[in-house]
């Protein structure tokens, strides 16, 4: 399965194991405050509450004033504790090889003389480049992100695309786990293949001769 594939699998199985958990808390809230909750479009958690009981994961019932109270059925309780298993453990395996293939691109591009790097896209991958970035002594000066709410994440400046980038950078690494080939052409036609660096996990030949 490729990486982007992965990942939507993944933030399917999110989704679901969020909606199971919050009407487990609570199963008279409304849709919108379960969609603040996950942090979703409200049509999303509706398209997904009427997967689930199609699938016989919830039920649902009406209370007064129109509103309506969810319930986990026995195998809305299953898929929850199958899905909890299946999300800790795709989680440690993607922190274990994204680690690692961070590790590699970032001593690629030292070996080569950079030393301050921009972002393209906010994603759990970006989070794992920080953290690798202060190990090996790499500044990431800026993160792309053309969805992005906020300005910044944790101390580094967020811009909606390079030409809203105010500051200087060496090179670019790939983060964008969802629309990463599309990303990739995009930071190649904006700084040159041999600025651009893609972790292994992403599945994207930047280069011949390198990450």
């Amino acid at each position: 399965m490729r990486q982007a594939e992965h990942e939507e699998s993944a933030d399917d199985s999110r989704i679901v194991l969020g909606l199971l958990e919050s009407v487990e808390r609570d199963g008279a809230q409304s849709q919108r405050r379960i969609a603040a909750d996950l942090g979703i479009a409200l049509g999303l958690v509706n398209a997904y509450v009427k997967r689930c009981v199609r699938k016989g994961l919830l039920k649902v019932s009406e209370a007064p004033a129109r509103r309506y109270v969810y319930y986990l059925t026995p195998q809305g309780f299953a898929e929850k504790s199958k899905l909890t298993v299946e999300y800790l453990s795709y989680s440690f395996s993607f922190f274990r090889q994204a680690r690692t293939d961070c590790a590699q691109v970032l001593a690629a591009a030292k070996a080569r003389g950079v030393e301050r790097i921009a972002l393209a896209g906010m994603s759990d991958l970006a989070d794992i480049v920080r953290i690798c970035a202060l190990e090996c002594g790499i500044d990431i000066v800026v993160i792309i992100e053309p969805n992005a709410a906020a300005r910044d994440l944790a101390g580094i400046p967020v811009a909606k695309s390079f030409n809203d980038a105010a500051v200087a950078f060496d090179a670019v690494v790939l983060t964008d786990l969802v629309n990463g080939g599309e990303t990739l052409r995009m930071v190649i036609e904006r700084v040159g293949a041999s600025r651009t660096y893609a972790p292994k996990l992403l599945g994207l030949n930047v280069r011949e001769d390198g990450p």
